[in-house]
């Protein structure tokens, strides 16, 4: 079983030189991977690197990605950065004069992202790059328990998956075994039909009387519907065993179990099949929940 979930936390603690930080990764569901990634004031030359390896390690999911540090002895200097704060002032000016409301403060401006920079005091590029490779290091240590714990939850996802899978097998036997299938069960439906069609139309002769029945009795017959079950349980038990994200085809693959229990529900001639179509479809349903789990 190599379904992985798109659950999980995992933290990483480590050190370097003066400086010491942690590390955390929280996922859950996503159609795609949506990552925030929440940086110290400072650290900001980190992001690139740090959203390239998240991107390499994860598929799916929404992930925020948290870095924690504290250095020991170390003087921050706060720049500021006169051309983004000119640049500011000018759209906020704007802003003004298209909207007519009070014109933004200083403070507001000060806060946007760029126009002040912290930066640790007499520290070089090379100190720089150093403890930046360190720090790499260690949120890939992250990622990898954050992967190990998506991956132990996708086991235990995969066994309630293969129970699900396993239930709308047996049903769908179950549909295609029911007495109103057996060949003398459709030949005494034929016959109740012609004699309703005999009775409703005199004027019918009895072999156009006979392809009624037969075109209403087609109309009722679940054998595709069948098949195509069938088929989308072995291909199910195929993306289980999937060593790349199956996500989305799971999804897909639930959306077609769906629709085939839909159908067999709308032409189901009795109790018996109409009955064993909505335990179909509870178990789909119950399935569809699961695979949106699913990296």
């Amino acid at each position: 079983m190599t379904l992985k979930s798109m659950t999980g936390f995992a933290r990483a603690d480590g050190a370097y030189a003066d400086s010491s930080w942690y590390w955390e990764a929280r996922s859950v569901n996503g159609r795609n991977l949506d990552l925030r990634l929440r940086l110290p004031p400072g650290f900001e030359w980190l992001e690139i690197r740090a959203r390239g390896l998240c991107q390499e390690k994860l598929a799916r999911g929404n992930v925020a990605v948290t870095l924690g540090i504290k250095r020991e002895g170390a003087l921050a200097e706060i720049h500021l950065n006169e051309v983004a704060l000119a640049h500011a002032q000018e759209v906020a000016a704007r802003a003004q004069e298209l909207t007519g409301l009070s014109p933004a403060r200083l403070d507001t401006l000060l806060a946007l992202k760029g126009v002040v920079e912290t930066i640790e005091a007499g520290e070089d590029e090379q100190a720089r790059d150093a403890l930046g490779h360190a720090l790499i290091a260690g949120l890939a240590a992250a990622l990898d328990k954050l992967v190990a714990a998506r991956a132990a939850e996708g086991e235990r996802l995969a066994r309630v998956i293969e129970a699900q899978i396993a239930s709308i097998a047996s049903l769908t036997e179950r549909a295609a075994n029911a007495s109103s299938r057996t060949p003398a069960a459709v030949a005494a439906r034929l016959a109740e039909q012609v004699a309703k069609l005999s009775e409703a139309g005199s004027g019918l002769d009895p072999e156009r009387l006979h392809q009624e029945a037969v075109l209403l009795a087609a109309k009722v017959d679940i054998q595709e519907e069948l098949d195509r079950l069938r088929a989308h349980v072995g291909a199910a038990n195929e993306l289980i065993a999937e060593r790349e994200p199956a996500g989305r085809k799971f999804e897909f693959l639930a959306q077609e179990l769906n629709r085939e229990a839909n159908t067999i529900c709308s032409k189901a001639a009795d109790i018996e099949i109409s009955r064993t179509g909505l335990e179909l479809k509870a178990v789909i349903d119950q399935l569809r929940e699961q695979v949106q789990n699913i990296e």
